[in-house]
């Protein structure tokens, strides 16, 4: 049942991305600035904070214990939801302090229907928070600023495994988080925005075309994957579909039936991974944005068991 509602939550994250006015219609490039950088981060942060408030004002905590979730988890999560309050206010007070203008929150559309719901989607958007702040570090000029966004990535990064671990997923599925640059975190976040205050100041970020997972639950490595893309979009042929996982990259040959996509989960992808498609087949190296055509769509791939090497004490 809760990885039901956790594929409930991916199939939300995968739908086709709005046209909103968040974002200047262009590649994020060489002319995105720290401050773009921060903005993008509390315009997240935004999202986080309503989503938790939003629904911890709606379910009480023998809610949260009637669909099967413990005491210590409820109590748990309003610790989330008091950081993400954190982390817009700190954010806030540094563009301010910077001499630019916060953006404000947006009005945000979430597909919440019960607790379990609430918990799966709130458990893909800590995954998406945490490979937003890495996917951003690249961009970041000032040492500052990314010691500052580190500190945040590694909030969110605890978040992320108290959500996981309330859905019985390994909490560290992955040797390492998983980067994502700031056009396809825009591209999952604005499938929740409706709409945002005219006044805030643009960024320099675009949605891709959004693909929507199919394939429902956490799945086994070297299994199919399917997915469907946006209705009208012309599919490549050969149609290469990329996954990103950790910090591994890559590429397999897709096919296509009639609009149904599919491709073979590779054996290096585990935890919550990004699913692409791409103009072509990376081998090695991460992903740019001038090679993704569509995407991301997420995916849960079940991690190896663990192996322990007792020899490696040295």
């Amino acid at each position: 049942m809760r990885y039901t509602r956790y594929t409930a939550a991916i199939a939300a994250l995968s739908s086709t991305a709005l046209s909103i006015p968040l974002a200047r219609r262009q590649a994020a490039a060489p002319n995105v600035t720290d401050i773009d950088v921060l903005q993008f981060a509390l315009t997240l942060e935004h999202l986080e904070n309503v989503y938790y408030k939003q629904n911890l004002a709606r379910f009480s905590q023998q809610d949260f214990m009637n669909a099967g979730f413990s005491q210590q988890y409820y109590s748990n999560v309003q610790f989330v939801a008091h950081d993400e309050e954190a982390h817009v206010n700190f954010l806030t007070s540094a563009i301010s302090a910077a001499g630019a203008q916060p953006v404000a929150a947006c009005t945000y559309n979430f597909p919440v229907t019960d607790v379990q719901s609430f918990v799966g989607l709130g458990n893909v958007l800590e995954g998406v928070g945490v490979s937003a702040y890495l996917g951003g570090a690249p961009v970041l000029t000032s040492k500052d600023i990314l010691t500052q966004a580190g500190a945040i990535l590694v909030s969110e990064g605890l978040h992320q495994a108290v959500q996981r671990q309330s859905l019985n997923q390994t909490a560290s599925a992955n040797i390492v988080g998983t980067p994502v640059g700031p056009n396809s975190v825009f591209t999952l976040a604005s499938a929740f925005i409706q709409s945002c205050p005219q006044t805030n100041p643009p960024l320099p970020f675009k949605a891709f075309p959004a693909l929507t997972a199919v394939t429902k639950g956490a799945v086994q490595k070297q299994s199919m994957f399917q997915f469907t893309a946006p209705p009208g979009a012309q599919i490549p042929d050969p149609m290469f579909v990329t996954f990103v996982s950790g910090l591994d990259t890559v590429s397999v040959v897709g096919s296509n039936q009639n609009g149904m996509l599919s491709a073979a989960i590779p054996a290096k992808t585990e935890g919550q991974t990004y699913v692409f498609m791409t103009n072509n087949g990376i081998a090695s190296g991460s992903l740019q944005d001038a090679q993704i055509l569509m995407g991301p769509a997420i995916v849960e791939v079940n991690p190896d068991p663990p192996s322990l090497d007792f020899n490696v004490q040295k």
